[in-house]
């Protein structure tokens, strides 16, 4: 299969001439020729490109504390199933197929076929990507991905019917944690209640804080109440 080589000062990446198509793209992400390193997204037959190392002082950091607060949550609710940062999200419909920072897919939704859990071909034991629309997922704004998280990732994930969006960007002089609900035209941002979001998939509210810790970086937390 003929491919195309591209290098910006780094290892070499070859992509394969058909990575430019839905199909073409996935089958080339779920193999095991798919390069490390690269964070790529595929976009209605556009390939966005990110080769920057994520901060450890916010991008990680931040990362981590969602997660650990999802999967508890998931776990403590079984209301679905928590998937970290590196799951394949694929749907056809919007032409997408990406990598969030966080995933959350509820058992109803698993059950009504609405997201698949796809073999990896060559070994169909294992799991390659989750296929279909997902309840949530979540977005760290790096300098990077400003506009590819602001704008590009949220027209996608609202075409491909994801019920909530959730960014946070902490860019700024404060950070900003949004929780943004699907709606027809578009994706709309719930209204916070003194520093609290609400989130309708897990029918409970959350809080976004950070201090300084002891050498001078960044320590998030983020806070989870039942209302």
């Amino acid at each position: 299969m003929a491919s195309a080589a591209i290098s910006y000062g780094s290892p070499l990446l070859e992509i394969p001439a058909d990575a430019t198509t839905f199909d073409g793209f996935r089958n080339w992400a779920t193999s095991d020729e798919f390069p490390q390193g690269y964070r790529i997204t595929f976009i209605n037959g556009e390939l966005l490109i990110d080769m920057s190392p994520e901060d450890l002082s916010q991008h990680i950091e931040i990362k981590s504390t969602f997660s650990g607060v999802l999967y508890r949550l998931c776990r403590k609710t079984n209301i679905g199933r928590f998937f970290p940062d590196g799951t394949l999200v694929s749907n056809k419909r919007a032409g997408l197929s990406a990598e969030p920072d966080a995933t959350v897919v509820k058992w109803d939704t698993f059950k009504s076929g609405k997201v698949r859990l796809v073999p990896r071909k060559t070994r169909p034991n294992e799991i390659s990507d989750l296929s279909g629309t997902p309840d949530m997922v979540l977005e760290i704004v790096s300098w990077s991905s400003v506009v590819k998280d602001n704008q590009t990732l949220r027209d996608s994930y609202h075409k491909a019917g994801i019920g909530e969006y959730w960014l946070v960007n902490p860019l700024g002089e404060n950070p900003d944690f949004q929780i943004l609900k699907h709606a027809k035209t578009g994706y709309v941002a719930v209204l916070p209640e003194r520093g609290w979001v609400r989130s309708p998939l897990f029918g409970c509210s959350f809080r976004l804080t950070r201090k300084r810790d002891p050498v001078g970086q960044w320590q998030y937390t983020l806070r989870v109440r039942a209302k």
